[in-house]
């Protein structure tokens, strides 16, 4: 993996999934999607996918042969989800710590504002998932945006948002750089 030079300013991306049990909920889902607009990520990319069961495997591949393995990749294919590329100065730890504790039981204690302990059903159908590293983030956002050059962006994207400002556009679903327009002559 080449090396990608960041300025110390620079902000932060991160992988965010909606599992299919939120995905299978219109208000659920908005309410997700308005929680990662208010705690003022840019969304840098979205899409929504129906994973196969090879792609969750090989995704969960670490937690092969650990009891929950088989019945999180039976669920992460169930049904659709939607992936996000965040960004934020502190984007991962920003993300885990709305998302709430894995465990939705003790997300309900701990964090129940969080979105598991509002929207969690279970430890696997917890409603979402986070990169839990900047390594670990980098090989997710390839995983489900191939197409995605982190560098690229740091290059020519993410000054841009930094500096602002900055638009969200509904029916892209991303925010974007603001064009600032010219002073109209007298």
């Amino acid at each position: 993996m080449t090396s990608i030079f960041r300025s110390p300013q620079a902000l932060q991306l991160t992988l965010a999934l909606i599992k299919p049990d939120a995905v299978a909920h219109p208000l659920i889902l908005e309410a997700v999607h308005q929680q990662i607009l208010s705690n003022k990520f840019l969304i840098v990319r979205t899409r929504e996918l129906q994973w196969r069961k090879e792609d969750c495997r090989r995704f969960y591949r670490e937690h092969e042969g650990r009891f929950f393995y088989q019945r999180l990749v039976e669920f992460m294919a169930s049904g659709p989800i939607r992936a996000y590329i965040l960004a934020h100065k502190d984007a991962i730890q920003l993300w885990r710590t709305l998302m709430g504790p894995t465990r939705v039981f003790r997300a309900r204690h701990m964090a129940p504002d969080s979105i598991r302990g509002s929207f969690g059903l279970t430890d696997t159908r917890n409603t979402t998932h986070g990169s839990d590293s900047v390594v670990s983030a980098s090989r997710e956002i390839a995983a489900f945006f191939p197409d995605f050059s982190e560098q690229r962006w740091y290059e020519e994207e993410e000054p841009q948002l930094r500096r602002g400002p900055v638009c969200y556009s509904p029916e892209k679903g991303i925010h974007c750089a603001a064009a600032t327009e010219s002073p109209k002559a007298a």
